[in-house]
């Protein structure tokens, strides 16, 4: 069986991804960035998210509760990283004297007043990260849906006393109108592709800050089944490299480090977290800083 001929053709067929929404290029080809301190920048990121009781959005994204409403187990289970275990990851980056970044549902602003105000008055940057865990993007949203939902999740920040200039979507998933959308609302950068170690931009403007989701807790932990001890020995391990090519070909890299309240906050995994954060802090290649100080720096240099 022969595919049709009109299978292969694609207007848009080019070098790299077959779209027009950035410029191909490759990490080893571009001038070299240099951070304020270091070669790597450390880049940590909490996921604050809250999930109503009740199902709902275009789909159900990694993480998402399983069982049928109402599902009680799995909901207090991610409710407890917003009540106890976003507070152990506020103390051990107070006790390891760095900033990170919380990407912060709409509702978790509202819902937790206490915690937002203890991120911001612990130095850290909050991300806009949709209304909450029910708040997909996909190409199935109309437009005016899609927009609506920014809008909607930058305002009610916006009411709690905080404007975020960058934007995680839920499951990193966008539609091909959501970059436009994000640079329509006044956002600076977005997290949602993973296909960098460092920041690039977009034909729009907009700024990508890659999150790697393959570094997560989310995926090494829950996913894979790993201990907390291989997810922060992987994480270690990662680092090495990174600071070896970086001394090696010159010019800085990025580790982002994105963790889960209510799956490295239990008691028996923040440990290795805690330890992580202080054994990298401790090393002379490392710049701990937030996803906001790593755009600004890097777009100062292009």
């Amino acid at each position: 069986m022969t595919l049709d001929p009109g299978y292969l053709e694609y207007p848009n067929r080019s070098n790299g991804y077959d779209h027009d929404l950035y410029a191909w290029s490759n990490l080893h080809e571009r001038p070299p960035v240099t951070w304020p301190q270091g070669s790597v920048a450390v880049w940590g990121c909490v996921s604050l998210e809250w999930f109503p009781i009740v199902p709902g959005g275009a789909f159900t994204a990694p993480g998402h509760m399983q069982t049928a409403y109402p599902d009680v187990r799995h909901y207090t289970a991610r409710d407890y990283g917003n009540r106890v275990g976003a507070w152990r990851f506020l103390d051990a980056f107070e006790k390891a004297g760095v900033s990170a970044s919380f990407a912060t549902n709409a509702a978790v602003a509202e819902r937790y007043p206490e915690l937002l105000a203890a991120v911001v008055e612990g130095g850290h940057e909050v991300i806009a990260h949709a209304t909450d865990m029910n708040g997909t993007i996909d190409s199935t949203l109309a437009e005016a849906d899609e927009r609506a939902l920014i809008d909607d999740s930058l305002a009610r920040l916006g009411a709690c006393g905080v404007k975020p200039s960058g934007w995680l979507s839920i499951a990193r998933s966008q539609s091909w109108r959501t970059l436009d959308l994000l640079k329509r609302a006044g956002l600076t950068y977005c997290c949602d592709w993973v296909n960098d170690e460092l920041p690039y931009r977009f034909a729009n403007g907009l700024i990508d800050l890659p999150l790697n989701h393959e570094l997560s807790d989310r995926q090494i932990v829950a996913v894979q089944q790993q201990s907390a001890d291989s997810w922060a020995q992987s994480m270690e391990d990662a680092f090495d490299w990174l600071a070896a090519e970086a001394a090696r070909e010159g010019g800085g890299r990025m580790l982002p480090i994105h963790v889960t309240p209510y799956i490295m906050g239990l008691p028996y995994r923040i440990e290795a977290f805690e330890s992580l954060i202080t054994k990298l802090a401790a090393r002379p290649e490392a710049w701990f800083a937030r996803g906001d100080a790593i755009v600004d720096c890097w777009a100062g240099q292009q």
